[in-house]
């Protein structure tokens, strides 16, 4: 088994740590209490859960189902199957549906751009039905990809019955979940997140506000979605941004319009002022180099493939620990992306971060004698050892 030793490069040493005279104690009160069934405030990016309470509860979503619908739909334009200039035919079923409403009509044809804002600001059934019947033939079959979607993603509780949350038995979900679901839809397609930003859409001469309060209340918030039904309660899932961090609060249960937003708002604020995210280090950076036996190259740059980003209690980074394990003899051949040792990051001893060190360069073998010279050194070092 290879040997491994700790070693510390200067630079990473001072970056992270702070003596024990300047390290202070980070005091966080407890967090809010809501309200609410089920909540939960999540970092975007790092996907660390600030604050959580029942979040594995399996509860009615009510209309925070057309966050998959919508994501499915923009998942099909983003791999070419769709595009948003496309027109939907509009079938009676869809036209029927109750509750919220877009109001389009039967026998017409809508683009799909419309459609999803038709979904995401008006939250109406309709849109969903006729985009659901779009994709994939029936509302039913539609059931069957949000739940295959629902499962890639991570939604182990997650059940849906159909494109719209109407009641239904066992159309269920947690407030984890439907955090997995927010953060998925702001990562991977930017360009339709941006709609649930939108604080109105005027569609068939009827121009209708947004549902999410916050919109027209918190500058920083730019979505997402609200729910309403007798069973679930009033729900709310919103995203927010602030100085270069980005959090998604989920809200479930509460007892009206104005709860919900309320609520929700304490857990935001809660995870802004107490909480930051930061990148640590780039992805490809060096971090250290390590010596190369039998190359034709005696150093080889030490890097992470990806970038490191942490959320942390506010003014707790003096207290983070880095460490690099690094293999303790490395020979030639060397490949780029090739795992040469790991690094660790830990915050009052837990462990943030393991990940491997990977080497940033190839190093091709070195002629024959001076792979014979470096076997010769390595032999006598370890018998002297």
């Amino acid at each position: 088994m290879t040997k491994l030793f700790k070693t510390f490069s200067r630079v990473i040493f001072l970056s992270l740590l702070a003596s024990s005279a300047l390290a202070r104690q980070v005091i966080i009160p407890a967090p809010p209490e809501l309200a609410a069934t089920g909540y939960l405030v999540m970092d975007a990016s790092t996907g660390k859960v600030l604050v959580e309470h029942n979040a594995n509860e399996l509860l009615p979503p009510a209309s925070l189902t057309k966050m998959m619908t919508s994501y499915i739909v923009s998942s099909e334009v983003h791999s070419g199957n769709m595009r948003e200039e496309d027109l939907v035919d509009i079938s009676v079923t869809a036209w029927k549906m109750g509750g919220s409403k877009m109001f389009i009509r039967e026998g017409t044809r809508v683009s799909i751009k419309d459609l999803l804002r038709g979904v995401i600001i008006q939250s109406g059934n309709d849109a969903s039905v006729a985009l659901a019947e779009h994709v994939a033939g029936s509302e039913d079959a539609f059931a069957d990809v949000m739940n295959q979607q629902a499962a890639l993603l991570g939604m182990n509780d997650t059940t849906f019955m159909n494109a719209t949350g109407w009641p239904a038995e066992g159309h269920l979900t947690t407030a984890k979940d439907l955090s997995l679901l927010a953060r998925a839809m702001i990562n991977d397609y930017p360009e339709h997140y941006k709609l649930y930003s939108e604080k109105y859409f005027k569609f068939n001469g009827i121009n209708q506000p947004n549902r999410n309060k916050l919109l027209f209340r918190d500058k920083t918030v730019d979505g997402i979605k609200t729910g309403h039904t007798d069973a679930a309660g009033y729900c709310l899932v919103s995203s927010a941004e602030k100085n270069g961090m980005r959090l998604i609060a989920v809200v479930m249960g509460t007892r009206s319009e104005e709860a919900r937003a309320t609520e929700s708002q304490k857990l935001l604020a809660y995870g802004f002022r107490y909480f930051q995210t930061h990148k640590v280090y780039d992805s490809g950076a060096e971090l250290n180099t390590a010596k190369v036996w039998a190359g034709q190259g005696e150093q080889v740059g030490l890097g992470i493939q990806d970038a490191i980003y942490l959320t942390i209690p506010r003014g707790a980074q003096d207290d983070l620990v880095a460490e690099m394990h690094i293999d303790e003899v490395i020979k030639a051949p060397l490949t780029e992306g090739q795992e040469l040792g790991n690094l660790t990051i830990q915050l009052n001893d837990e462990q943030l971060v393991n990940v491997p060190l990977v080497a940033l360069q190839s190093i091709e073998e070195a002629g024959f004698f001076a792979r014979l010279w470096d076997s010769l050194i390595l032999f006598f070092t370890s018998v002297f050892k």
